[in-house]
């Protein structure tokens, strides 16, 4: 057997991190984001004083700078493949947009006016507005997540595909 490459590696690293980033906000989706803002402004409140020893903010940084990194050495490593190029290239794109770009001009500022601003800065209502429209955006980077992670996934799927060799076939019968 044949040990793998650094291409297969760097691969096989972006799909680890893309999927781990991707079922993070799918948990988070599911478990978190109903208590956190199923009644707003009264659980902003509950989630301020839950939220205290780690949130969202500490898992999800680092990972997503490692799905950055291990994306762009999985570009680096494929560009000269163009069978592989495109959907490692595209998976780094859809990543950057929809869970960097998107997370800091849209949910950086709701979060700020959600879980930074004192109590009591906002009205009720304002902050209803506000976690309506996070949980609306999202939808965005959580589909994000998962495009991210199903064109990583491809994309090592090709690899392996490309790279595998074949088992040596013995006829039924034969040798017995």
């Amino acid at each position: 057997m044949s040990r793998p490459t650094p291409t297969t590696i760097v691969l096989v690293a972006l799909v680890w991190t893309a999927m781990l980033s991707f079922g993070g906000v799918a948990a988070e989706t599911v478990m978190l984001y109903p208590n956190i803002f199923g009644d707003a402004p009264a659980s902003l409140e509950r989630a301020r004083e839950f939220l205290v020893a780690g949130g969202p903010g500490d898992y999800f940084p680092p990972l997503g700078a490692s799905v950055v990194v291990t994306g762009l050495a999985a570009v680096a490593l494929t560009w000269r493949d163009p069978g592989l190029r495109w959907w490692v290239a595209a998976a780094v794109a859809v990543f950057v947009a929809c869970e960097f770009l998107f997370s800091v001009l849209f949910f950086w500022p709701r979060n700020e006016i959600m879980f930074v601003d004192p109590v009591g800065t906002h009205t009720p209502e304002h902050l209803r507005q506000v976690a309506g429209e996070f949980v609306a955006g999202h939808r965005v980077r959580l589909a994000g997540g998962g495009v991210t992670a199903v064109l990583a996934f491809v994309a090592l799927l090709r690899r392996v595909r490309a790279t595998a060799v074949p088992a040596a076939v013995t006829p039924v019968g034969v040798g017995r």
